[in-house]
């Protein structure tokens, strides 16, 4: 077993697009009809009524609860035990990810409704919320830079300095937004125009986003870098492309650099994504990493410490996560033959 490790853990499950499936552990049908989200609270189980606007349909299945939504929901609009139960349950999010080591709690609402003015209150709410139960610093994240600076104007100074997720070169005014509010911020390689294909890409683009950042007056410790992680599903090398601009940017910037990818956006479309995402999560560190955006109560430093790099599973999914197994066919096989 591996010692343990400092990770930056940037919690990722405070988010409105979170599904889980209908029929399953955590989402029941009611007696009475209708679902209803389950959760335990210090032994005491919670059911949150799901209305059916929160209800992805699923075709021949009852389809998919966006949960988080559905708290959020309840603790603006419901009644007063709803709002009660929509109030305990964000709070339990959110002490659970910081029991298990996570350093800033993402929030994202943007696909709590399409009307901004509901975004924002949605956003003030959950920032309320969450910074009721936890003490640690908040994360923002938004496709929309007014929703970004919702956010960072819910944020308690308190706290520690909050983060923006994400900045980029086609964001220029989010570079400017994180400036004012002395926030640091989670830096994409994404360009101006267009995704980046390859690590050269990835590189230039962080250069040159870099360089915009200490214009705008952020150091090095106000900035975590995201090389841009894709699902190895659509393209065997979208792993190995990550590592290697991994690697890279540490040896430019030294070994103050900070990271914070979305880590798990690898396993899009594979089974076994829990194993595949602690994997990739350690071929990141391995080769300089020292955070990520991921679920903390799947990664952290005593499961990464817990991995055993020579053991079958371990294994398959390197050679997925790292293009020798294209498109997962043997990691597929060893699903199937329950190898995994």
């Amino acid at each position: 077993m591996k010692d343990t490790i400092r990770f930056t853990a940037v919690g990722e499950n405070i988010h409105c697009t979170r599904c889980y499936k209908a029929g399953g552990r955590y989402v029941r049908e009611q007696s009475g009809g209708g679902w209803a989200v389950v959760a335990d609270d210090a032994g005491e189980e919670l059911v949150l009524p799901v209305p059916g606007s929160f209800l992805e349909a699923g075709g021949a299945s009852p389809g998919k609860v966006r949960h988080v939504a559905v708290a959020i929901h309840l603790g603006l609009s419901g009644n007063d035990a709803e709002r009660a139960l929509g109030l305990r349950y964000l709070a339990v999010l959110a002490r659970r990810q910081e029991e298990c080591g996570a350093s800033y709690l993402d929030l994202n609402v943007d696909e709590f409704s399409s009307d901004p003015v509901m975004q924002r209150e949605a956003m003030e709410f959950a920032a309320r919320v969450v910074q009721e139960s936890s003490t640690l610093p908040l994360s923002i994240d938004s496709s929309t830079v007014e929703l970004l600076a919702c956010g960072l104007a819910a944020c308690e100074p308190a706290r520690g300095r909050p983060l923006v997720n994400s900045v980029s070169l086609e964001r220029e005014e989010a570079v400017e937004l994180a400036a004012r509010a002395g926030a640091a911020v989670i830096a994409g390689a994404g360009g101006r125009e267009s995704l980046p294909s390859d690590c050269e890409e990835r590189l230039v683009n962080t250069d040159a986003l870099l360089e915009m950042l200490t214009d705008a007056g952020l150091d090095q410790a106000r900035i975590f870098l995201d090389p841009l992680v894709m699902p190895a599903s659509v393209n065997p090398d979208h792993g190995r492309i990550v590592l290697d601009s991994i690697g890279e940017l540490r040896r430019r910037y030294g070994p103050e650099t900070r990271f914070a990818p979305g880590l798990s956006n690898i396993s899009f479309g594979m089974p076994k994504r829990r194993l595949l995402n602690l994997v990739f999560t350690d071929l990141c560190i391995l080769k300089g990493a020292n955070g990520g955006i991921v679920d903390p109560l799947q990664i952290n430093p005593l499961t990464l410490a817990a991995l055993d790099r020579d053991a079958e599973p371990y294994r398959l999914a390197r050679a997925f996560l790292t293009g020798e197994d294209s498109f997962g066919m043997s990691f597929i096989t060893a699903v199937r033959e329950q190898r995994i």
